[in-house]
């Protein structure tokens, strides 16, 4: 839109009256095909004895009916599109456009307007005093581009394929990767610790509450090289498990086993 929303109201002071139709999406896509501003087909309207419409009816070039890239298949489109029509139902519609920068745009009244530069102005082309909805006539054609289109949409988007070859490219497949290794490494040597006597256990367990107050038990196990399930059986003798709080999940000694506390009290 111009800089200053300028609208060219020539289509209104005609009183231009233009058709809103809705086209299937591949009829669209052909008319797209069309060279220069060729035709792409031929509308007929005629109206037969005392009917109170007119039948309205769209004939495609044969030119444009060639479909490529459906299944890496040539299909043609059909030809024959009658209108259903159908009432403005008491909306006001318009139809506007906007040329780009550069170009020259020509109406049906036969005068043209050139742009300068930046976006086109905005003009009004006319009022839409009819509503219609193109469809293809049923034939073999229109059916058998309809069953192509289904199968391209049920295709799954990723496919599982059996490679022939080693990927070298990209990444080499591994037979275990270094994480679950270092897991099971890990799972090996707690599996092999031996269980201590438990006396031994607990003077190392109180050789490091006398050095911190809370630990979490993968600590703990790392201290005193003991299974994990040996070492909660022992702490639940001499320690409490803080579950909530701010040292929440670690362990520290019942307070009968607190020596540092009764140092403290001492030195007081």
């Amino acid at each position: 839109m111009s800089e200053k929303g300028e609208v060219d109201l020539t289509g209104a002071k005609q009183n231009t009256g233009v058709w809103l139709v809705k086209v299937p999406k591949y009829l669209s896509q052909q008319w797209a095909k069309a060279t220069g501003r060729g035709d792409v087909g031929k509308l007929r309207i005629c109206k037969k004895g005392n009917q109170a419409k007119a039948e309205v009816s769209f004939t495609l070039n044969e030119e444009l009916t060639v479909i490529e890239g459906i299944e890496d298949k040539t299909v043609s489109a059909p030809r024959d599109h009658p209108f259903t029509m159908q009432t403005v139902g008491g909306q006001m519609l318009a139809v506007f456009t906007e040329t780009s920068s550069g170009q020259s745009e020509e109406r049906s009244d036969g005068s043209s307007s050139v742009s300068g530069a930046g976006a086109g102005p905005v003009a009004l082309e006319g009022v839409v005093v009819q509503r219609a909805e193109c469809r293809p006539a049923v034939s073999e054609s229109y059916m058998k581009l309809k069953r192509l289109q289904i199968e391209e949409l049920a295709k799954p988007v990723r496919l599982s394929q059996q490679l022939d070859r080693v990927v070298t490219t990209n990444y080499k497949p591994v037979a275990n990767h270094p994480y679950n290794l270092e897991y099971e490494r890990k799972k090996k040597e707690e599996g092999k610790r031996a269980r201590l006597d438990k006396q031994q256990v607990l003077d190392m367990l109180f050789s490091a509450f006398e050095k911190h107050q809370y630990y979490n038990i993968k600590d703990l196990v790392d201290i005193t090289k003991q299974p994990v399930i040996y070492l909660k059986e022992i702490l639940r003798d001499i320690g409490i498990y803080n579950v909530k709080g701010t040292h929440k999940n670690t362990w520290e000694l019942k307070p009968e086993y607190r020596h540092y506390q009764a140092d403290e009290k001492t030195d007081e």
